[in-house]
């Protein structure tokens, strides 16, 4: 029934996110610098949307093996601490994202080292006009459909240029076996189907998705922004302990709206044990208003494999939204009409 709806393939783009990872890999490893990167001090991913949140993931699957300041920039602007020992990584999937130019425009300006991962587009021929090193990915996709091709070209080159040294070969073959297991239940449109059943439970309600700031914080943005574009359906996200000290007071009126409110728990082995205890309490709080709450959480014998198995989880479980909302989940015309109006004023 869902090829009616899913004119554009979606289920395709989530399906081959293994082979994606694969081919993203031959694509670094192929990369062979042209420039040199001595003293590196502080690095800025700079990107918007499907591309910035590449610059997340690695921040969190690196964690342990970056040594030096890493941030992800998503606006117009630099830091003022910006300066020729800054390593800037431009990312725009269509090449053409107005904030990525303006920061490349920038780094220039400022003397620092920059490269570059894009399909082509204005940002290309920016990297070749001035001899800048670039990994070109595969045209063809939605920006938040080659998420493999936003994180791990981020990861070979910060390997090429010996900023760290990543374990990424330990456990990357053990993660694809285990996305490629998954990825045959997920994509069942039946209630055998773990995040089938969920979607049918939240795609009429306004999830809210909270998670430990340390471990599963990235899933909970990375979902957020999919269940918006995909299944073009509001949703939120706010983590541990941070909202315990502020949003959990939120919790009492405008009771006509809770009603329509559900939470959604990204969980994980690894979270903190003081955060288990505040999940804990916190989800007894919000059973006494008889908030409708779930939890995703997954095995795997690595960090790493376990937090892309619940990204690939909630790729699907905004696919399922979309369908059962009988919604195309890959058109944005709100995006493509806010673009073209920004096209013209400048």
């Amino acid at each position: 029934m869902f090829k009616n709806i899913d004119k554009e393939n979606m289920f395709h783009s989530i399906w081959s996110f293994p082979e994606n990872i694969m081919d993203a890999i031959d694509l670094g490893d192929s990369l062979m610098l042209r420039n040199s990167y001595d003293n590196i001090q502080n690095i800025i991913v700079a990107g918007m949307g499907g591309s910035a949140i590449g610059g997340d993931i690695v921040s969190v699957l690196e964690s342990s093996n970056i040594k030096i300041p890493f941030m992800v920039c998503r606006d117009y602007s630099l830091p003022n601490w910006v300066n020729k020992n800054t390593l800037i990584i431009c990312s725009s999937y269509s090449g053409n994202t107005e904030e990525t130019l303006s920061i490349f425009n920038q780094s220039l300006n400022l003397g620092a080292k920059v490269c570059g991962i894009t399909t082509g587009g204005i940002l290309l021929k920016k990297l070749e006009e001035f001899d800048k090193d670039y990994i070109i990915i595969p045209s063809g996709l939605q920006p938040r459909a080659a998420i493999a091709y936003s994180f791990i070209p981020i990861i070979k080159f910060l390997e090429k240029l010996c900023i760290i040294e990543s374990d990424f070969n330990l456990w990357i073959q053990k993660t694809l076996i285990s996305l490629k297991e998954n990825r045959d239940l997920y994509n069942k449109e039946d209630d055998n189907n773990p995040v089938y059943r969920l979607a049918k439970n939240i795609y009429n309600k306004i999830p809210i998705i909270y998670s430990d700031n340390s471990t599963m914080r990235v899933n909970g943005i990375r979902i957020k922004g999919q269940i918006c574009e995909n299944a073009k359906m509001l949703a939120y996200c706010n983590d541990l302990p941070e909202l315990n000290h502020n949003e959990i007071v939120g919790w009492k009126n405008n009771k006509n709206i809770i009603e329509f409110l559900c939470v959604i728990w990204l969980k994980d082995y690894s979270d903190n044990k003081r955060i288990k205890y505040r999940q804990k309490i916190t989800q007894s709080i919000l059973d006494e208003i008889n908030i409708d709450q779930y939890s995703i959480e997954v095995k795997g014998e690595s960090f790493q494999e376990r937090f892309l198995h619940v990204m690939h989880y909630g790729d699907w479980l905004s696919f399922w939204c979309a369908i059962l909302h009988h919604t195309d989940p890959s058109p944005v015309e709100k995006i493509i009409r806010l673009k073209e109006e920004l096209g013209n004023r400048h």
